[in-house]
């Protein structure tokens, strides 16, 4: 994974490209959600960030551009999930558990699917 974070629209940028790719500027754009009203020149400042970062790389077809991730979904989610649970919950998954259950965020669903999980890990 890249050594520098990927900020919030840069992760929906991602989101397109680990969907689909490669990708020109020009479809990023398309793909990007209509309510963000974002222009291609965004999406290709947003692209060359991710560029610098490392988090994409791109093939120079002609004279355009067809960008890839450098780095996988799963990658990035467990970096950010690691992240999140050093600086918030010392690096306990528990506290966190213990907060969205506090605060009525887990669904009945969301505690079948921990049940599972923890099944699985007890194994």
């Amino acid at each position: 994974m890249a050594a520098e974070r990927i900020s919030e629209g840069e992760a929906v940028v991602m989101e397109v490209l680990w969907r689909e790719s490669p990708l020109t500027a020009a479809e990023v754009a398309e793909r990007v959600e209509p309510e963000r009203a974002w222009s291609e020149r965004t999406v290709k400042t947003m692209l060359s960030r991710l560029v610098a970062k490392g988090a994409l790389s791109f093939d120079e077809e002609g004279r355009r551009y067809l960008y890839r991730p450098a780095v996988s979904r799963e990658d990035y989610v467990g970096g950010e999930s690691r992240r999140l649970v050093d600086r918030l919950f010392g690096g306990r998954a528990a506290p966190l558990v213990a907060q969205l259950a506090e605060s009525g965020e887990l669904t009945s669903d969301d505690i079948v699917e921990i049940e599972a999980l923890l099944k699985e890990l007890r194994k």
